[in-house]
């Protein structure tokens, strides 16, 4: 799933003014409030489903199930997956 996300509230989610800082500032991040933090990001977003035209895309950020696309018009984009198979348990029986 492809959602678009107001850039000023993701800047200031993860205390940084620009995409280039976002990278750095992450890496220094445990990994589950990354995950956190972007998992709050796109369950409060209005969009849904949004159309991201990867041949416009300018920087990526790849972080696990989670990638940040900023496209020329800087567009900020969150991509992640829905897989609830891990969360599923098998029958006993």
């Amino acid at each position: 799933m492809i959602i678009q996300l107001e850039k000023g509230f993701l800047y200031s989610t993860f205390g940084v003014e620009s995409f280039e800082q976002l990278e750095s500032h992450i890496q220094n991040m445990a990994p589950s409030m990354v995950e956190y933090y972007l998992s709050d990001l796109a369950s409060s977003s209005q969009d849904s489903n949004t159309y991201m035209n990867k041949s416009n895309i300018q920087q990526t950020l790849n972080l696990d199930e989670y990638a940040l696309y900023m496209d020329y018009n800087d567009e900020v984009y969150l991509e992640f997956t829905e897989d609830q198979s891990d969360y599923t348990t098998e029958s006993l029986w």
